[in-house]
């Protein structure tokens, strides 16, 4: 394979800033993905929020069952297996998840769409090493906006106002084992992320695939400690297709391999609900006309992709 989707070290941010901007912008414009190392994060702390996670997982169907919200749209808590289905599939995904999203005051004027968390009482640390790592990535992913947004000639804290209160969310998943050869499912569907960007760390198996501009779909494995970063629909829409938010999938392993249970932690940082998605002027040229006549709220354009999805 030829193309290689870049990784770049995000100290470089701070060090050698004009060309690691150059850098990133440019690989996000060709994959719409990029992988971060010298995050920062500690590899402890990733250690210790999957080790919560694994213990949800392991808990009975019904225990597990008591943390789904009915007509929530999996907005907080559990989502059980068989319920997300990639938008235009036939089959579901193979995996269940869990939502934790962003602590808010409870007189919040976000509080109607942006409901409290759920912490499983069974699983000791849960909270703390879950909402830990929550932080951390909110903190990343703030840094990798930075990038972008000097990339393409906004100030360095244009989404600073814009994400402070994001409906962001950290979504541990668990992908079974594989058990039957020749089903029609695959764990994740193809599809592209809703959000401005995603964030996603310490994939436990190989699997994510993401398609190129020529059509061909690229194996991407990152290292352990590096951070893959990819486009939403979101950041796609407000940079004009600039950004490009790119289709990606979960393939199922070949043999024995399926017959292992898959974890990943992604991290969907969204804006906070009121921003208005508008085409920034800066992006539309001649060769790129401005595609997205009407503007729409990020929360607006939330609903409408979740339905598509099934999980509203």
């Amino acid at each position: 394979m030829s193309a290689r989707i870049p990784t770049l070290d995000i100290t470089r941010f701070d060090t050698d800033r004009d060309a690691f901007v150059a850098e990133l912008g440019a690989a996000y414009r060709e994959w719409g993905f990029a992988g971060i190392r010298n995050h920062g994060i500690p590899q402890a702390r990733i250690d210790a929020a999957y080790d919560v996670f694994k213990r949800f997982f392991a808990l009975p169907e019904d225990v597990k069952k008591q943390y789904h919200v009915p007509g929530g749209g999996g907005a907080r808590g559990y989502t059980p297996f068989g319920v997300e289905t990639a938008k235009d599939s036939k089959h579901f995904d193979l995996k269940e998840f869990w939502h934790i999203g962003r602590e808010i005051p409870g007189d919040s004027e976000y509080r109607d769409v942006m409901p409290p968390n759920l912490w499983p009482a069974e699983v000791s640390g849960f909270r703390e090493h879950g909402y830990g790592l929550y932080q951390a990535l909110d903190q990343l992913g703030s840094r990798v906006l930075s990038a972008l947004a000097l990339h393409i000639g906004l100030p360095e804290d244009y989404f600073a106002d814009k994400t402070d209160s994001g409906n962001s969310i950290l979504r541990p998943i668990h992908y079974p084992p594989i058990t039957a050869d020749d089903i029609p499912n695959v764990r994740a569907g193809a599809h592209e992320d809703i959000n401005l960007i995603t964030l996603l760390v310490g994939a436990s198996a190989a699997g994510l695939e993401v398609l190129s501009k020529k059509g061909e779909w690229v194996p991407f494995t990152s290292d352990a400690d590096t951070i893959v970063v990819n486009i939403g629909d979101m950041l796609q829409r407000l940079t004009n297709h600039v950004y490009p938010s790119t289709t990606h999938r979960v393939t199922n392993p070949p043999g024995e391999q399926a017959r292992q249970p898959r974890y990943s932690v992604p991290f969907f940082l969204h804006p906070n609900p009121d921003f208005l998605i508008d085409v920034l002027p800066s992006t539309i040229t001649s060769d790129n006309p401005k595609r997205y006549p009407e503007p729409i709220t990020a929360q607006g354009y939330l609903e409408e992709r979740l339905r598509e999805i099934k999980l509203k």
